[in-house]
């Protein structure tokens, strides 16, 4: 193994565990960015050029000007359907093509008509549609406002910072020298004939166009360090194309809250940036991550949203090179007295946000989504890139992993752990050992011989497994994925033309180019059953490591001048990781001839992933801050359309107490993506190995997430019809409440569902805010009532996870828990009816097959559940749909309810019958027994 390599896993293996951030660059540090941010607001050299304006039917094009170096941008406006606006801005004439993103969007943007309202020399103003929202394009400097009647939403180049570094030669070229010099000797012609034509000429040296193209020249000319080329520790990055940034600033008026743009380790509203470094969106492989900064880390979604209680917003920046987020306002840094003084003394300052975007290639390409509502901005983002992935069911089970279960007997033992002590659990992982020397696709032959009987064995108890698959390929003449690979031309070049080559898991390894679709199309090709020898409809993906790392890289990546056909690896960077899920998942997809649901874990992602799979906080610590730190940064993603989120179980770096491991299972229980993960140097710490005391504690909690899968289930469909997040921030559904708008120590599920995870070691009680000044929120354990629009303590035990019921809601759950998810398929339901002040509730129940595409075919049960005046009906949400179900409704439990004298049960034919109950006065709980209809039939159920 190399010295490199060694090196990388001695230091991966230590006790030392903690992140060396002098291997990651600062902002100082990235040329661009450095440049970029050096750039004073107020003095921007752009005009907009108003003769040069074209309105169509569809869009507004109109040319800008630096009046510093004379270089022409063309401004491109659209009006999208769904109350979108994208801005295009590119050089008019580059000297070749700048990267504009592929892939991501699920199809060319709809547009609705633009209408020009007035223009004057100092601008026009457009019609957004609706006679109140409008546009003004001002033209010196250029700037961008838009507007909903006398209110500014957000403005673009209101500071003056958009910068775009157009193409050029570098100067110490011969061709550049050629063509400089030709410029030369026409300019010296044109001024003998000017001074010629006019002998005043030289007093009006200023107007003179030779001049000012010579202070272009110098302007070209000037040359800063980075530009052309660049140095990090030892690396160099040659930069053939030169310097190629983009900038633009965005001012939102009445924003005191943004979100989004992950992944950082953070908190969920974005903090201000004046300070210190901007929010960095560069994928990286960053071991043993810090928490609370801006620091970039394995996936980048640059997707902000701004939220006052009057309006939601969202900016989509559409770029996939290393990006830099700086965020400021001014009231950062006011105490709660400087602002009741502002008050007190009458100050009128409106509250605003200030964001600027820089990225270091590609062009300015930004959708600004208009909301006004929380649920409106997801739906325009899900409009223009897609909906979370609907996964199999079990993959919203348990899931047990760790780095890395020895062998095949390793895998039987533990799975017969679990039925032992009588935890349910639906896949077991398999990290890097498991296979031959670290290359991908295959088995290591003594210890996994025969995979498909240790399949077999999961199958016969329906469970699953998932085994990684990386992406950097071992360099092997005798691998079968390596010579087909280099054979087909598939690989990433370096900036000489030959294959990349860097130091990952298997030392010397290749990095296929996934931007190219060939290559795509035979990677998913390599999933079919006969060409992944060993594997079965059982076995699913973890793509790992895809950043992509690069051990010997710089910042532990690929170098910026590798090359991906006609473009540099720098500008298609963060979309890499986002390729090797789509080519995986439709690798899965195909095996099974399109017919059953894929499941695949990305660690890098961009925006569009949640089409593709789950994704993971990372490689976290065991340590009480890094399980704080998961609801925040999961929350973060969800708002950004990825929900399918989760943390290691118990920290993947060091070894949790047995307390931190209890309270880690207890959240990640209420998380959408729920997987205990180790590192290969911890001790083993499978559910059982902690007490009797403590197993039955995880336990609990796991029984806790089985019971709910039935509401999980139908909150992944939700998400895939609508864009909502599954594990969600107060304020989505309580916009108006500023209490809100900061909590990230507590979150949704859903609508209905309220979580608020102990996470505090040794703690006695967690204060929980209960929103809604008009609802009453129920304990789900103990069914105690609740006001909305408190902050209520609640005392804690080792087994205490609060959780609470809306009230207004109906939810399902299945009691009787398994050793799996596909064990429960069949069995009853439990409906939980919470009522509100109103005495009314409603809900849903989703029912599939939980793992094939037969729902896009209609086959499915979608009822809707209400109560109201008394009666509980069911009634067919999907009356086109067909599907049929075992399931029958075993029990209806109703919170906050009053004694009936009688309950009577009316089925779909109109037979009417007689249900036995029990009412608990003390919590006001009627529990009705064994109604026994068909959880897919109509029925309505009296309370007299």
């Amino acid at each position: 193994m190399a010295p490199v390599l060694v090196l990388w896993l001695a230091m991966s293996l230590s006790g030392t565990w903690a992140v060396d951030k002098g291997n990651f660059k600062t902002c100082d540090q990235s040329a661009f960015c450095k440049r970029q941010r050096a750039l004073k607001p107020g003095e921007s050299p752009y005009r907009a050029l108003l003769e040069t304006m074209e309105l169509t039917n569809t869009r507004l094009t109109l040319q800008l000007i630096n009046d510093n170096n004379k270089v022409h941008l063309l401004l491109e406006l659209y009006r999208l359907q769904g109350n979108i606006t994208r801005v295009k801005i590119n050089e008019l004439k580059p000297l070749r093509p700048r990267y504009e993103v592929p892939d991501v969007l699920i199809r060319e943007p709809l547009t609705e008509p633009l209408s020009l309202l007035s223009q004057d020399e100092n601008g026009v103003v457009l019609s957004l549609g609706s006679e109140s929202q409008r546009v003004i394009v001002s033209a010196r400097p250029f700037r961008l406002d838009i507007m909903e009647g006398r209110e500014v939403l957000m403005s673009l180049n209101s500071r003056g910072l958009l910068a775009f570094e157009h193409l050029r030669m570098r100067k110490d070229t011969f061709s550049y020298k050629v063509s400089s010099t030709v410029a030369s000797v026409w300019d010296n012609i044109k001024r003998v004939f000017s001074s010629q034509v006019d002998p005043e000429g030289e007093k009006k040296e200023e107007a003179d166009p030779a001049t000012q193209a010579e202070k272009a020249k110098e302007e070209e000319d000037k040359v800063e360090d980075g530009m052309w080329e660049e140095t990090f520790k030892s690396h160099s990055d040659g930069k053939p194309n030169g310097p190629s940034a983009i900038s633009l600033d965005f001012s939102l008026p009445g924003v005191e809250h943004v979100y989004g743009i992950p992944e950082h380790a953070d908190t969920l509203r974005l903090k201000t940036t004046e300070n210190g470094d901007p929010y960095r969106l560069y994928n990286l492989d960053v071991f043993q991550y810090e928490l609370y900064n801006p620091m970039a880390l394995y996936g980048a979604v640059p997707v902000m949203l701004a939220h006052n209680a009057q309006r939601t917003t969202g900016i989509f920046w559409f770029n996939a090179a290393e990006t830099w987020v700086d965020i400021s306002s001014n009231t950062a840094g006011k105490t709660v007295f400087g602002k009741m003084l502002d008050y007190v003394q009458g100050s009128n300052e409106t509250p605003q946000t200030d964001v600027r975007w820089i990225s270091e290639s590609g062009i300015i390409d930004v959708f600004i989504m208009l909301g006004p509502t929380p649920k409106d901005v997801f739906s325009q983002y899900a409009s223009l890139t897609g909906t979370q992935s609907f996964p199999p069911k079990a993959a919203v089970g348990y899931h047990q992993c760790r780095w890395n279960y020895n062998d095949q007997e390793d895998v039987a033992s533990v799975d017969a752990g679990f039925d032992e002590h009588d935890i349910p659990y639906d896949y077991i992982w398999l990290d890097i050992e498991h296979t031959d020397g670290k290359r991908y696709f295959t088995w290591d032959p003594h210890k996994f011989a025969t995979p498909k009987e240790m399949l077999q064995g999961l199958v016969e108890k329906k469970r699953k497994m998932v085994a990684i698959v990386d992406p950097h390929i071992k360099v092997d003449s005798n691998y079968k994925i390596h010579n087909e690979i280099r054979n087909k031309g598939f690989y990433i070049k370096n900036k000489d033309g030959g294959d990349y080559e860097g130091w990952c898991w298997p030392g010397s390894a290749g990095y296929p180019d996934f931007t190219r679709a060939d290559m795509r199309d035979w990677w998913a090709s390599m999933f079919a059953y006969d060409q992944y020898e060993g594997s079965m409809e059982n076995l699913y993906t973890w793509n790992d490591m895809n950043e992509p790392s690069v051990f010997n890289g710089p910042e532990v990546t690929m170098h910026k001048d590798a090359v991906h056909g006609a473009w540099e690896h720098r500008d298609v960077h963060n979309l890499y990781g986002f390729y090797v899920q789509m080519a995986t998942a439709e690798g899965l997809i195909q095996r099974s001839g399109g017919v059953e649901r894929p499941f695949v874990l990305t660690r890098a992602f961009f925006a569009g992933s949640q089409r593709y799979g789950a994704v993971w906080t990372g490689d976290n610590a065991a340590e009480w801050d890094h399980l704080k730190i998961s609801i925040p940064m999961c929350l973060s993603l969800g708002l950004v359309g990825i929900s399918f989120c989760g943390a290691d179980v118990g920290g993947f770096f060091k070894s949790p107490s047995t307390e931190l491991l209890v309270r880690w299972y207890q959240t990640g229980a209420y998380q959408p993506f729920f997987r205990a993960h180790a590192h290969l140097d911890t001790p083993r710490r499978e559910p059982w190995l902690f007490g009797p005391d403590n197993t039955a504690l995880i336990r609990e909690a796991v029984r806790q997430r089985y019971t709910l899968l039935p509401y999980w289930y139908q909150q992944f469909y939700h998400a895939h019809r609508t864009g909502e997040p599954i594990m969600r921030p107060l304020w989505v559904e309580y916009p108006q409440d500023p209490a809100t708008f900061a909590l990230d120590d507590e979150f949704l599920i859903g609508r209905d569902l309220l979580v608020h995870p102990v996470t505090e070691e040794g703690a006695r009680g967690v204060t929980a805010y209960l929103p809604g000044k008009d609802e009453v929120w129920f304990d789900v354990h103990t069914f105690q009532k609740h006001n909305g629009a408190q902050n209520l303590y609640i005392p804690v035990t080792m087994s205490s996870i609060p959780v609470f019921q809306r009230g207004g809601s109906i939810i399902p759950r299945k009691i009787r828990v398994r050793r799996s998810s596909s064990c429960m398929m069949h069995d009853p339901y439990t409906l939980y009816v919470a009522l509100n002040p109103q005495r009314t509730a409603e809900g849903e129940l989703y029912i599939d097959d939980g793992h094939t595409f037969n729902y896009e075919k209609k086959e499915f049960i979608h009822r809707k559940l209400s109560f109201a005046k008394n009666m509980l009906s069911s009634a067919n949400l999907a009356p086109d749909a067909q599907f049929s179900t075992r399931s029958w409704i075993e029990r209806i439990v109703i919170l906050g309810a009053s004694k009936p004298s009688k309950v009577t049960l009316k089925t779909a034919e109109g037979q009417e019958s007689q249900l036995e109950f029990d009412f608990d006065a003390s919590m006001s709980v009627l529990t009705l027994r064994k109604p026994g209809v068909n959880a897919g039939l109509d029925w309505n159920v009296t309370l007299q």
